[in-house]
Formats: structure tokens, C-alpha cells, sequence
């Protein structure tokens, strides 16, 4: 997920919507400015494992609320640069275990608030060493990448490689064309992806097999028809989008399913209003702050991918949202 550069696009604005499908913008921006003045509350504490990739989540969620400098840049830049290990990767928070999906965030945060020249002058190593923390954890038989040194394997690990190289411009450091034959590997009957070879599809890991094809460059590889069907009967008669067959719907899924859709050129198979709708239905109008479902508690993770997902179809006076 980034932001889309250019002038912009001609839209209605906000306040020509009626009332029920008004985003309380002010109250989200307060909501996320408040999320790192908690930390006498026990779940501030049991959360540390998700420091870096919230502070990414709530970075982005103020930058399409166009709010984009609502936390300060030097400390969130410091924050950034503290994470980071001798190894090049980044920890969820300082002296945390290096870790591809934190060193992810990293580099979207630098990225996102134009400080990627930090890691030459502050950080261990700079852009280069970063690289190749990256790409030594990927598998040169059959192209996949493990989480970290410990060797997990996941989807999310390939896409995450392949994003934050192609961010730092450093892609030919890892051998893509085995990544994308490992994510083929991934594909089944359905047209979806799963989290390994012959694993069951999910829209999570959809989105990022799909991404994964889409910074490659070889969409071509997609049954974009199958997968298109696939992805669209995820919305439930709510107009919310669950991750696969059987499940509920969540807020999050409005991105992991919004955005494949978008990337194969299929997101007008899914009624938009209707996804505005339950979206804008989860929001706490009072305190701020988007859930998974209409009634559960609000958290920075479903703020983030429901404003992406309100973006994505078009809702007035947000930023654009670039899909990968």
C-alpha cells in the first residue's frame, strides 16, 4: 500500500454525503495522535510485538485522511531507527528480534514521510545492508522467503521482500523470477492463492501473491476472470467482505479483497455503496477509531484498511490509494 502521486483526482466532497455515510475524519486523526499517550493501559504493553507495523497503519491512515503530518517526523524517524539491528532488519520495537514483516514496515515508514536517506546517515549500514538482510532469508531452491532466521515460510514474507526491495530500488538483489515461479506453486483450481503450495486460498494471502505478480511485473500469470469471480462472492448481503467461504465479514478484507480486485482491473464486480456502507457503519463516531464489525471495539489495524478500502472505491476527500 502507498500513496498515489499525481494532481489529483475531481470528486464530490464528503459533505454533500448524508449523514450515514459521512467519515468522521477529525475524530480518526484524534484517535490515532492518542494511540502512543496510553502507556499506562495493559494492552499498550501487550501490543509491543506490533509497534512498528502500527506505527506504519497509523502513518498511513493519516496521510489518506490528509493528515499527513499529525505525528511528529523526527520522532516517528527515531522510533524507526531505533528498531533496527546490527543485521540491517528491524524489530517491532527496540531490542526486538530482527523480522522481514517489521523490516517491511520500516522501510514503507521511511518511504511514506521521504526519510529513506536516514538509513545512510543514521542507520547501521544504510540502504545496502537492508538489502541484504532481505535477501539472505530467501530460499535460492525454490525462491520463497522465510520470516526470519528461524525459517518460517509464508507468502507474506515474498511479497514483503519484493515490496521493500523494489521501495529501496535494490529488486535484482533477490531472484525474482523464482519468487514468482513460488508464487505459481501457490495457485489452486479456484483462481486464489494460498499461504504455501496446495494450502487453502484466502484473500490475505491473495493480495499478496497478486502484489507479489504486480511488482514482478508478470500479472499475466493471473486467471484474472476465475480469481475475479473468486474475490467478488467474498461480499456478504451486508456489503462487508469476509477472506473466504463461510466466514464473517471484517473490515480488513475491504483491502485485501478491494485491492486484488483492483490490481486485475475487476473492482467494479463489488457494489461499492453497500461496501461504503458497512464500512462507515464500524466507525465510532464519538471517540474515533474503525472496528472489524459494527459494535466491536475500534483498533488502529482496522482504521487503517478500512480508510484504504473507502479510498480504493472512490470515497471523497481522501487521498488515492495505490492498490500494491
Amino acid at each position: 500500500m502507498s500513496l498515489v502521486s499525481g494532481p489529483g483526482r475531481a470528486r464530490s466532497t464528503a459533505s454533500d454525503l448524508p449523514e450515514e455515510l459521512q467519515l468522521v475524519v477529525k475524530k480518526h486523526v484524534e484517535y490515532i495522535k492518542t494511540l502512543d499517550k496510553r502507556k499506562d493501559e495493559l494492552e499498550y504493553w501487550l501490543t509491543e510485538h506490533l509497534r512498528l507495523n502500527g506505527v506504519y497503519w497509523g502513518l498511513t491512515a493519516l496521510h489518506l485522511l490528509k493528515h499527513p503530518d499529525a505525528l511528529p517526523r523526527e520522532e516517528t524517524i527515531e522510533f524507526v531507527l531505533s528498531c533496527q539491528r546490527q543485521s540491517g532488519g528491524f524489530g517491532a520495537a527496540p531490542d526486538h528480534d530482527a523480522h522481514m514483516l517489521y523490516t517491511v514496515s520500516a522501510v514503507q515508514i521511511l518511504v511514506t514521510i521521504d526519510a529513506l536517506d536516514e538509513l545512510e546517515k543514521r542507520g547501521k549500514g544504510g540502504r545496502e545492508r537492508v538489502g541484504r538482510y532481505i535477501a539472505q532469508l530467501q530460499n535460492q531452491d525454490d525462491g520463497s522467503f522465510a520470516g526470519d532466521e528461524w525459517g518460517e515460510n509464508d507468502t507474506r514474507f515474498l511479497f514483503g521482500a519484493l515490496n521493500a526491495l523494489s521501495l529501496l530500488r535494490l529488486l535484482p538483489m533477490v531472484d525474482v523470477a523464482k519468487a514468482v515461479s513460488y508464487v505459481q506453486a501457490c495457485a489452486n483450481f479456484d483462481g486464489g492463492y494460498g499461504v504455501s503450495p496446495g494450502a487453502e486460498s484466502h484473500a490475505g494471502q491473495i493480495y499478496v501473491c497478486v502484489g507479489a505478480l504486480a511488482i514482478a511485473g508478470r500479472l499475466d500469470l493471473v486467471n484474472k476472470d476465475r480469481l475475479g469471480g473468486w474475490l467478488s462472492e467474498r461480499q456478504l448481503d451486508n456489503g462487508g467482505l469476509n477472506g473466504r467461504p463461510e466466514k464473517l465479514q471484517d473490515v480488513c478484507y475491504s483491502w485485501w479483497v478491494g485491492s486484488s480486485l483492483a490490481m486485475i482491473g475487476k473492482l467494479h464486480w463489488i457494489d461499492k455503496h453497500k461496501l461504503t456502507k458497512y464500512i462507515l457503519d464500524c466507525q465510532d463516531t464519538e471517540v474515533g477509531g474503525i472496528a472489524d464489525r459494527p459494535g466491536d471495539m475500534v483498533d488502529v489495524f482496522h482504521t487503517v484498511f478500512g480508510i484504504a478500502g473507502l479510498s480504493l472505491i472512490g470515497y471523497p476527500g481522501l487521498e488515492a490509494v495505490d492498490p500494491i
